[in-house]
């Protein structure tokens, strides 16, 4: 299993690892990131119904190389052990499936599901996001389980030198965000969103305990950020889908 790890001077073997220790490395120019989510008219990103044939169908549009996930997207995701048949049959109406790296944001050491993420026929090979402050036997466990690492970060995932990392390493340059409003709140308050894409779907939920589009207390000492809407398409069952490209500060 290989190591990857994201410091400071410039690169050198260690051990198993290999370790990339210069962020002035990464041209995060080259790195197209796009959250794609489907949400209520209030903002809500569950407790109504996902249209997911027309979610994924216009995920692909965007050509990924990457997806990456934050670890509670796929702790609250169901996966069996087994693959089931027509997860196949599915993937193959996807090009980006046989090709998609999935990333996946976890400095806590939480997800253990690893074999059967590499089992998926939704993407190519899953990639695990950690920090320096994970735990020492989580990292012996990716790497008993043979799941590449990137070590980005001290106390959390830096995430910009993580996916300068999957550039560099991987190809990386299409990335499309498939998690809460967690991941996706870090990722605009680092600056690292370039584009928007929402379905809006005809519902209001209401609910407080209703995770959102963002997560608001990732963002509240963030400065308002801008949008410029660039395109607007109705879709059956009363969706709309609505695309931004995120005004970058100067």
């Amino acid at each position: 299993m290989l190591q990857i790890r994201v410091g400071l001077s410039i690169f050198g073997p260690l051990g198993n690892d290999l370790i990339i220790r210069s962020p002035l490395l990464f041209h995060m120019s080259k790195v197209h990131v796009v959250i794609h989510i489907q949400t209520s008219v209030d903002a809500k990103v569950s407790g109504f119904e996902i249209d997911m044939g027309t979610f994924y169908q216009l995920a692909e549009t965007f050509e990924p190389d990457a997806i990456i996930s934050g670890a509670d997207t796929i702790l609250n995701g169901e996966m069996d052990e087994e693959v089931p048949d027509w997860s196949y049959e599915v993937a193959k109406n996807f090009p980006s499936c046989s090709r998609s790296i999935m990333a996946i944001v976890d400095s806590q050491g939480r997800v253990h599901n690893w074999r059967s993420l590499k089992k998926q026929p939704f993407w190519k090979m899953p990639v695990a996001l950690c920090s320096e402050s994970t735990p020492k036997e989580h990292l012996e466990y990716l790497s008993k389980e043979g799941v590449e690492t990137v070590i980005a970060g001290k106390d959390k995932v830096d995430l910009r030198k993580a996916l300068g990392v999957l550039h560099a390493r991987y190809g990386v340059r299409r990335v499309r965000v498939d998690s809460g409003g967690t991941l996706s709140a870090a990722l605009i308050k680092e600056g690292l969103v370039n584009e928007i894409s929402l379905i809006l779907s005809p519902f209001i939920v209401g609910d407080l305990s209703t995770t959102s589009l963002v997560n608001p207390k990732v963002l509240e000492s963030t400065r308002c950020i801008a949008l410029k809407l660039k395109h607007v398409e109705e879709l059956d069952d009363g969706l709309v889908w609505l695309k931004y490209d995120v005004i970058k500060k100067r």
